[in-house]
């Protein structure tokens, strides 16, 4: 055994969650409970892990002590009279052996995960509580995170996963694969998933850091594991190319004193060449398939940055004509906001602007801050200093805030 220390509490924790929450599913219907359990053992192994060290298999050891936490607490819960069928199931299978006592209990395999990701993705659910139950269940963000992911406030992000979790317990949904049927969309759900823990961990919605490490890796993590349970799907194959050619640009997103700095300000020599490489081979294999996607598109936007060795030799005509197929595959918020930058490259600011007046949500700091280079461009230095101020006003990372402040800073010099 190894010593333990907090830092690698949390480490072991979001390598290992899924699993532990997988497993225990096979045995327990509830995720709420689950999800208890699971938290009852991590608080035991801070208790003990500093001091007897860390497990030689620190996720079997969470499977074991969780298991006895649900075993207590469906043999307590006798006053719960709507349970009492579960519970005298629950009983069953464990006195046949199905959770074992001292013996090491197995972690689940890697496409446990991905089952678990389905079953959080369920038709009982709508497709917005689906992705934020898979975020809570799979990805640890916490919700707060969650609701800056959808635009929408903390309160009411919990309600919506709390009625997410009745939902499936009202459903009786059992963990394992879903009808061939039903796949394809909730395959699509979870990829929603997977890109929105990339995003939060590659660009942080709060906080004073740019970049968390351990969402960047959780989502090229998840998104490997897809490709390689269905590495058929052409969709699955251009969201890990998109989270790689992503990620390769994270060395340089920062300077030494951790600030943010833009795409086209960034030393490109920076940019992780392997990353890009594999992500670039991976569109190859994916695009001649057939359809062309929503992840297939984005990635295609990234190989042509990733291509550029300087930003004026950017292919900006080549960008505006994907984001315009991705306008048509997939339109949203975050599309159209791209395609407004686009459109100001190739066609200027004004119809950069035109573009942007599509996007109508007020609360999104990302609109006001492009709405203010783009201003900027057509020489509003009035305007544009209000919408980054407004921005300023809106995002919650201290770095957005710091950067946006620092724009406006330049237009009063």
């Amino acid at each position: 055994m190894t010593t333990a220390t907090d830092p690698t509490l949390e480490t072991v924790w979001r390598a290992h969650r899924p699993r532990v929450l997988a497993a225990l599913l096979r045995r327990h219907g509830d995720a709420g409970d689950c999800e208890d359990a699971a938290q009852e053992a991590l608080l035991a192994a801070s208790e003990q892990w500093p001091s007897e060290g860390l497990p030689d298999d620190p996720g079997a050891w969470l499977v074991r002590v969780a298991s006895r936490r649900l075993v207590d607490r469906v043999r307590s819960d006798e006053a719960r009279r709507a349970r009492e069928e579960v519970v005298a199931r629950q009983t069953g299978a464990l006195h046949r052996g199905v959770v074992p006592g001292d013996e090491q209990e197995p972690v689940a395999v890697p496409d446990d995960v991905v089952e678990m990701m389905l079953r959080c993705c369920h038709p009982a659910l709508s497709p917005s509580s689906r992705v934020a139950l898979t975020l809570r269940a799979v990805g640890g963000l916490s919700t707060r995170q969650v609701a800056a992911g959808f635009l929408v406030p903390e309160a009411t992000m919990a309600q919506r996963i709390s009625r997410a979790r009745a939902t499936l317990a009202a459903a009786d949904v059992s963990f394992g694969v879903p009808d061939p049927v039903e796949l394809p969309e909730r395959m699509a759900a979870v990829r929603h998933v997977v890109s929105l823990v990339f995003t939060e961990g590659h660009q942080r919605s709060s906080g004073d850091a740019v970049v968390d490490g351990a969402f960047v890796g959780e989502g090229l993590r998840l998104a490997r594991v897809l490709h390689e349970a269905c590495p058929q799907d052409p969709e699955n194959a251009g969201l890990l190319a998109l989270l790689l050619l992503t990620a390769a640009r994270t060395p340089a997103r920062t300077d030494a004193s951790g600030d943010l700095v833009p795409l086209d300000e960034q030393d490109r020599g920076l940019w992780d060449p392997s990353l890009i490489r594999e992500g670039v081979g991976l569109l190859e294999v994916c695009l001649p398939l057939g359809a062309v996607g929503q992840f297939q598109l984005q990635a295609a936007v990234a190989a042509v940055h990733a291509e550029a060795a300087r930003p004026e030799d950017t292919d900006w005509r080549q960008i505006l004509v994907l984001y315009r197929m991705l306008d048509d595959v997939a339109p949203s918020a975050a599309t159209t906001v791209a395609l407004a930058t686009a459109t100001a490259e190739v066609e200027g600011p004004s119809a950069g602007l035109a573009v942007l007046d599509r996007v109508k949500d007020p609360r999104w700091h990302r609109v006001h801050a492009v709405r203010g280079h783009l201003l900027a461009r057509t020489g509003d230095i009035a305007g544009a200093r209000g919408c980054w101020a407004e921005a300023a006003r809106l995002t919650r990372s201290i770095r957005e805030q710091r950067h946006l402040n620092a724009l406006i800073g330049q237009l009063d010099r």
